[in-house]
């Protein structure tokens, strides 16, 4: 799959040959064309799914298994306020964007100024222009959710971040009663860490986690079998209602596994947690893509 944008007198080059731009301005949807070696391709506006992986990206992409999920799982409806933090390349903030539709409010959050820079030029490319719902905020969550949102006024919280457990404070408190709290998370130690820290908070109800695995099918004729190479493991999510203020959660009857609790607690670095780290480099060249408007996306 290749994701080209067509301009009046640009060429697709591959080392199979080329074909012109004009051979398909103009055509409709579904349109079959040949290069100069006779290999066709068929023409086909990206779906969401097809850009989010053809992007730009200067931090890892939230796959659309795992968007698709995150929107139906946090309720994200027409209309809805969501603060969602931190926004990487904007692949989830695109989903959201089209859940919350243009009456609902999206907040979003980044710490990192050239992450949200790549994620701004991300948005606005596959929208076509700013979108009406979207307000891109630099900074701490902790710090700018209280700025930008009057405490119990947020329908949902979505957080993709190292420690999401640092900001259930602010989170809790930006949310109204039965507000959803979900957080995507790496490794089963981070999970871990987030699903205690919510209980012992004492303002959510029971967290409920789970991950999600892609396997396409092969289909040919009687030949039908599952696909040698799957979507596995990408990240962990969870989700946690808001409790009304001054509501005890109920105690949970099952009592833990003895030697559930470790004695002590470590501190975790993004090495220990897995997270590969971003090169800079790599951040700016992409950064420096938009600013020249030399991406081509769609």
């Amino acid at each position: 799959m290749h994701t080209i944008v067509l301009k009046p007198g640009g060429t697709f080059h591959t080392h199979k040959g080329f074909f012109r731009h004009e051979e398909l301005i103009g055509r409709p949807e579904g349109w079959v064309v040949s290069n100069t070696a006779g290999v066709e391709y068929l023409a086909l506006r990206p779906l969401l799914s097809d850009y989010v992986l053809s992007m730009p990206r200067g931090a890892a992409v939230v796959y659309p298994k795992d968007a698709g999920q995150i929107v139906q799982m946090a309720d994200i409806f027409p209309g809805a306020v969501v603060v969602e933090a931190g926004v990487g390349s904007g692949a989830l903030t695109m989903s959201l964007l089209r859940a919350v539709g243009d009456g609902g409010t999206l907040h979003s959050i980044e710490r990192r100024e050239d992450f949200a820079a790549v994620a701004r030029g991300n948005v606005e490319a596959f929208f076509g222009a700013a979108h009406p719902a979207w307000h891109l905020h630099l900074g701490d969550f902790a710090d700018v959710v209280g700025q930008v949102a009057q405490p119990g006024t947020v329908d949902r919280v979505v957080l993709d971040m190292l420690a999401p457990w640092e900001n259930l404070d602010a989170a809790a408190s930006a949310l109204v009663p039965g507000g959803v709290f979900l957080a995507y998370v790496a490794t089963t130690t981070q999970l871990s860490r987030l699903a205690e820290d919510l209980r012992a908070d004492g303002r959510f109800a029971e967290p409920a986690a789970w991950e999600s695995m892609v396997r396409g099918w092969h289909l040919e004729g009687l030949a039908v079998r599952p696909q040698h190479r799957m979507i596995g493991h990408t990240g962990f999510l969870l989700t946690a209602r808001r409790l009304a203020d001054g509501v005890v959660p109920p105690e949970r009857k099952r009592r833990p596994a003895k030697g559930s609790y470790p004695a002590a607690e470590a501190e975790w670095s993004e090495e220990d947690l897995g997270e590969r780290p971003v090169s800079d480099k790599k951040v700016r060249k992409v950064v420096r893509g938009f600013e020249a408007g030399e991406q081509s996306t769609i």
